[in-house]
């Protein structure tokens, strides 16, 4: 008897084509001597797909044995899809409602990092329009220009800029608050080199196994922009070019972080390497695992298939 698994992808994000990639590359490589996969699209404005037909969520959900979730984004790492798997008690691979919610909103990520003892870069939050005029005087009081200025909530570098000086700041605040940004960071701009560290559970005998670190070699410095990360123009090295300190250092930090945040079955953790020391930047609770994506390039280089891998997800989500 096979295991029906339903690939959930697309949804109401502004990550809705990542996520299509994921979910494509997941279909693609289910194990068929075990799984039979079913394609579940949720479309830009939240309505279910099942084989390419309209339909409910009830119905979709109710014609499968476990979920894997391929959505990025807002509708697929803050929570939404997860608390609905769970209403219908559908068995699904990665993190909670709650653990996903956590990882996303960057405020409390950073903030769970500081108190482990992560270093992270210094922040200011913005919440409301209100406090943008007083926050914009503090950093350009207290941080070395230019600085980061990025939403909350959104993920793969979406709404991302670098800005210097109290009118682009304060312009960057405004554009992401006027486009639906449910709060704004202000960072400290810390340039180095980039790192990433996968995680998965039960792995090889490890209760957290540590994936080999990936370095990311942007042509442009050190800053990779959503068109960047999925046009082809960046280069990836994997293992990173490392110490074996530098290394521990990385994949120890990712474990914490994963712990910490609560999150379950596998992620992804980034950072920048400084000579202060590896800054945590933040937890990917749902990686993009398309073909060109950095969790399966980790993958490759330990010799752990793409197939093998999602078994062993599937094999996670039955197991709760």
């Amino acid at each position: 008897m096979h295991t029906i698994v339903g690939v959930l992808r697309g949804g109401p994000s502004r990550e809705h084509d990542v996520s299509l990639r994921t979910g494509a590359a997941v279909l693609a490589n289910l194990p068929e001597e075990r799984f039979v996969g079913r394609d579940i699209y949720i479309d830009r404005e939240g309505k279910w797909h099942d084989r390419g037909r309209p339909t409910t969520p009830s119905r979709a959900l109710r014609q499968i044995d476990v979920a894997l979730v391929g959505l990025h984004g807002e509708y697929g790492e803050g929570g939404e899809i997860q608390r609905l798997l769970g209403c219908f008690g559908i068995p699904y691979a990665g993190t909670t409602s709650f653990g996903s919610y956590f990882a996303m909103h960057k405020l409390l990520s950073k903030t769970r990092a500081q108190e482990i003892g992560l270093l992270v870069p210094k922040f200011r939050y913005v919440e409301r329009k209100t406090d943008c005029e007083a926050v914009v005087r503090e950093v350009i009081r207290t941080f070395s220009q230019p600085v980061v200025v990025k939403p909350v909530g959104w993920g793969s570098s979406i709404g991302v800029s670098i800005v210097g000086g109290y009118a682009p700041i304060f312009a960057a605040i405004e554009q992401l608050m006027a486009t639906g940004a449910a709060g704004v960071l202000v960072e400290e701009y810390v340039r180095g080199r980039e790192a990433t560290v996968g995680i998965i559970e039960k792995f090889r005998g490890e209760t957290l196994y540590a994936l080999p670190t990936v370095e990311i070699l942007s042509p442009y410095g050190d800053f990779l922009s959503y068109e960047m990360k999925y046009s082809g123009m960046t280069r990836e090295r994997c293992p990173g070019n490392f110490s074996r300190t530098v290394t521990e250092e990385l994949q120890s930090a990712a474990k914490a972080i994963h712990r910490t945040l609560g999150l379950r079955h596998y992620s992804r953790s980034d950072f920048i390497l400084t000579p202060r020391g590896a800054y945590y930047l933040e937890t990917n609770a749902l990686p993009a695992l398309a073909n060109e994506s950095l969790l399966p390039k980790s993958l490759a280089a330990v010799g752990i298939s793409f197939p093998d891998f999602l078994s062993h997800l599937v094999d996670l989500a039955l197991r709760r």
